[in-house]
Formats: structure tokens, C-alpha cells, sequence
């Protein structure tokens, strides 16, 4: 089980939100590289990046950022980004600037046949997004709600040859509620390829919940403000999911 550390980037600093909200944010460092840093420390073996003003604005906003943390972590780590990649330059650049995995979320629902040629143009290192509420997939910063159903989409996007699945519970995200794993694996086992599960991590419990659905194709899970508040203490959750998986 993956544990990926998020750091959310909103005007060139480290922040958290509360379910999406851009005026709901909280800053936890002013120094994303040297945050980067802290979790590669702590045993992280991926990192999560989210550019905010990116997913807003449609366009990449904090690659200065982004660049100085791929350039702290070097290769030790792969690290995956979304928000704001709308077209293949933007993809290109950021795989040349040394991203492992790049995360195509509104723009894969609202054009999919950008996804298509994503996945055709850069296999292995394209993942989609899903963000959902009651089961319906949300988009542009979660403000619409679509009328796809979530798995329905993903099966779609599978066939594409995306690499994997971020799934996210909008109405649990930032609010430490708990992942919402009847609904992640429900997912996951409609698929083949690796479902990451993300929005609401609060405790341990939930790592061990989803360690024990890990065979069901649930890869990992993005924490958030968990590991920031101290509700998780990273270290620790990663060495419990690694002795619950036999890697202890």
C-alpha cells in the first residue's frame, strides 16, 4: 500500500483546502521544496502534487514550484502532478522536466479524446483523476457535477490505456471524515488497472481498512491534511501498512 504524501500548491506555498474550496485554505509552508523534503525523510515513495491555481486557471500557475521540488527529490521518488494540463505541450514539458506520472482530471471528462491522445502520445505516464460526489463525477475545480457515473467513466478511460485512477470523495476531502473505501473498491474491482484512493484520510484505521482491501486493486492513497494536523503520523502509518502487507 502506497502512502503518497499530497502537497497542494496555492500561490507558490504549501496549503490545504476544505472540500475544494479555494477561500477555505490553510497554509502549511512556505518552502514546497524543503515540504517535498520532510516527506522523501519520513519513507515516502511517492509524492502528490496538485497545482490549485492551475486547476482553476486551466493552465500550469506554480511550475517554479513544481520544478524545485522534482529538483529536490531527483529521482529518489517519483512524483505525480495535476491541476491546469489541458493540452500534450504542457504534458511534454512537465515529463521533460522530470515528472514520473502526470493527472489529467476535467479535461478527461470534458475531452476525451485529449485523454486518448494523451495515453497514445505518453503511455505509462498518464493517470486520470475522479472526482466524485454520490457516485457522479465532478469537474472544473469540483463546481459542476456531471451526470457520468464514476465507474462507467473509468472503464472508458481504461480501455484508453490510462496508467491508473485517482479516486476522490469530494464531500470528504479536507474534512478528516474517513476514505469512503465501500466506494473505491466498488470501483476498483470494476477495473484492471490500480485504483489510489484520496479525500478524507484521517487515521490509521482507515490505512489498515484499506490494506485490507488492497488485493481488491486499491494501490495506495493520497494523505492530506491528516499528515499535516498530526491526525497521521506518516512514518508510522507506512511501516503499518507494510507489516499488514507482509513487507514489515
Amino acid at each position: 500500500m502506497l502512502l503518497i504524501p499530497a502537497i497542494d500548491l496555492k500561490d507558490g506555498k504549501c496549503v490545504r483546502l476544505k472540500q475544494g474550496d479555494m477561500n477555505d485554505s490553510t497554509t502549511f509552508g512556505e518552502d514546497p521544496a524543503a515540504m517535498a523534503r520532510r516527506w522523501l525523510d519520513a519513507g515516502a515513495r511517492r509524492l502528490h502534487l496538485v497545482d490549485l491555481n492551475g486547476a482553476f486557471a486551466g493552465k500550469p500557475v506554480n511550475e517554479a514550484a513544481i520544478k524545485a521540488i522534482i529538483k529536490e527529490v531527483g529521482d529518489e521518488i517519483p512524483v505525480q502532478l495535476g491541476g491546469g494540463i489541458r493540452d500534450l505541450d504542457t504534458i511534454e514539458r512537465y515529463l521533460d522536466d522530470g515528472l514520473s506520472y502526470v493527472i489529467i482530471g476535467t479535461a478527461a471528462v470534458k475531452n476525451p479524446g485529449f485523454l486518448k491522445d494523451a495515453c497514445s502520445a505518453f503511455g505509462g505516464h498518464i493517470i486520470v483523476g475522479l472526482d466524485a460526489k454520490d457516485g457522479k463525477v465532478a469537474t472544473d475545480g469540483w463546481s459542476k457535477l456531471s451526470g457520468h457515473e464514476v465507474i462507467d467513466l473509468a472503464k472508458k478511460f481504461e480501455d484508453y490505456g490510462v496508467e491508473g485512477i485517482i479516486y476522490t470523495d469530494i464531500g470528504r476531502d479536507g474534512m478528516l471524515t474517513g476514505i469512503n473505501i465501500d466506494a473505491t473498491v466498488k470501483l476498483a474491482q470494476a477495473l484492471t488497472i490500480p485504483v489510489i484512493a484520496s479525500g478524507g484520510l484521517s487515521d490509521i484505521k482507515n490505512i489498515e481498512a484499506l490494506c485490507a482491501v488492497e488485493d481488491e486493486g486499491v494501490e495506495g492513497v493520497i494523505c492530506g491534511r491528516a499528515i499535516y494536523t498530526g491526525d497521521l503520523d506518516f512514518a508510522a502509518a507506512q511501516k503499518r501498512a507494510d507489516e499488514l502487507n507482509g513487507q514489515g
